[in-house]
């Protein structure tokens, strides 16, 4: 059996702080000199993104709806294999997921899915002894899941800090491992779709003020004993992907700046490991599309660099022309709003994109669209032939005004299984969706893409 030193740093609930404590966490042990494997549960892109800075390594999803336990076992041993530990970040509250009234895809799950044990973050902001019945009703809710301490976050004292601590101590076995201060300059940005991205943040001084913090108030040797104290198990561990022969590859061209910058990490080496030669461009600043057989256009925020990529009619007419000459082209979510005639932003300003789809991406706040999805392709398209299923996560603040008629190539449901919408807008050799979908739920995604990459490359 193999040790994989491992901890899941879990929330009572969304807003508790869990990527203050995680950055913080990450930073500090990194700076012990601990080659540290990260991960986020769930479906978000921004705060791996952080990780990753932070870290050096690419942090990876895990979901237990999207994923499944198998594949999520073996994208984590095969990330955690070299690591002198790992740090998964849960999602919402620890027993948040898909379904009210289960753990299918919670943190809860995917803890028990790793058997890692799970350090709890409490806002101790307003609480003394109360924070012994959370601690202790979290501890004891599901008698199979491994709570193995509690962290406390927005502590304004170490008198305070003793409280909370002695509470926890006299009604439970979880071990307290310190706290953090409430400080405004430790909170990265937020906005509509979550924290400010770390390609935007453009700056680590941030991570280095979180080590410095958390070393002062944090038993780091207790936390590093918490992930030591993880069973050993025999986690499926298959290679690193293979890659590909010398000349076999394909240059896809991926979507990459402050306007396009969502992917999974898995994706990525999805693509990779079916033959791609990833070369990254950016729709905000290049002219000129790189030579490649397929674009990926990623989300991201497009609605906040509208008057850039507008302005930027080159890139525009480039990537037009490439969809109009049959070259292969997958977008999600915010690239999919940018291959349409126009986005207006929230303040109503209109900004002409591609125009590839006769449709017009729009702006609001009060029509925000959240959750699993899916999809089921029901017309032959970029990603595979009828019948072909995967799953994603949708989440946006735009709905599409259509100026002309759309055609579209796939179903969605959600994760109840109720039909939601149509999917998938097709024109030519060109897929759009506003799901995110995860290769690793349907690794033929990924193969589909590149034999289309291919036979781009093959017709010019």
């Amino acid at each position: 059996m193999t040790h994989y030193p491992r901890l899941i740093l879990a929330g009572t609930h969304s807003g508790v702080g869990k990527t203050t404590v995680t950055l913080a966490l990450l930073a500090a042990l990194r700076r012990r000199g601990r080659k540290v494997q990260s991960f986020k549960v769930g479906p978000d892109f921004i705060d791996p993104g952080h990780h990753t800075v932070v870290t050096g390594r690419p942090s990876r999803n895990l979901d237990g709806w999207m994923l499944g336990e198998a594949t999520n076992r073996e994208i984590f041993a095969r990330a955690a294999a070299d690591a002198d530990l790992s740090i998964i970040e849960g999602m919402m509250g620890l027993f948040d997921g898909s379904s009210p009234v289960s753990e299918n895809g919670s943190t809860a799950e995917l803890a028990k899915q790793l058997d890692a044990p799970v350090l709890l973050v409490i806002d101790g902001s307003a609480m003394a002894r109360s924070v012994a019945a959370i601690a202790s009703g979290y501890a004891r809710f599901d008698p199979d899941l491994p709570v193995g301490g509690v962290l406390f976050n927005r502590v304004n004292s170490k008198g305070h800090y003793e409280l909370l601590k002695a509470a926890i101590e006299a009604e439970t076995n979880l071990i307290v491992v310190g706290y953090l201060r409430p400080d405004l300059s430790f909170e990265v940005p937020d906005r509509h779709l979550g924290l400010v991205t770390a390609l935007e943040q453009g700056s680590t001084a941030l991570y280095d003020q979180l080590a410095t913090a958390v070393a002062g108030t944090v038993d780091l040797d207790r936390v590093e004993q918490i992930a030591h104290s993880a069973r050993k198990r025999d986690f499926f561990h298959s290679p690193s992907p293979a890659k590909a022969k010398a000349g076999g590859t394909v240059p896809v061209g991926i979507a990459y700046d402050p306007a396009f910058c969502f992917y999974y990490e898995d994706n990525l080496d999805l693509l990779k490991e079916a033959g791609a030669e990833l070369v990254k461009f950016s729709p905000l600043n290049d002219r000129a599309l790189p030579e490649v057989g397929l674009l990926y256009l990623g989300g991201g925020y497009p609605e906040l660099h509208g008057e850039k990529l507008a302005s930027n009619v080159a890139m525009r007419q480039a990537i037009r022309s490439f969809s109009e000459g049959g070259g292969a082209i997958y977008a999600e979510c915010g690239g999919m709003m940018y291959l349409t005639q126009a986005v207006r932003d929230f303040k109503g300003e209109r900004h002409e994109m591609v125009g590839v789809f006769p449709a017009e991406a729009v702006m609001s706040k009060t029509t925000m669209t959240l959750g699993y999805r899916h999809v089921a392709v029901s017309k032959a398209c970029l990603v595979g032939q009828p019948g072909m299923r995967g799953r994603g996560h949708e989440f946006h603040y735009s709905t599409l005004e259509p100026t002309g008629s759309l055609d579209y190539a796939c179903s969605v449901t959600d994760a109840q299984g109720r039909v939601t919408d149509l999917e998938g807008l097709v024109s030519g050799n060109t897929l759009a969706l506003y799901t995110h979908l995860h290769f690793a739920s349907q690794p033929q995604i990924a193969k589909a893409l590149v034999v289309a990459a291919r036979q781009t490359v093959g017709s010019r």
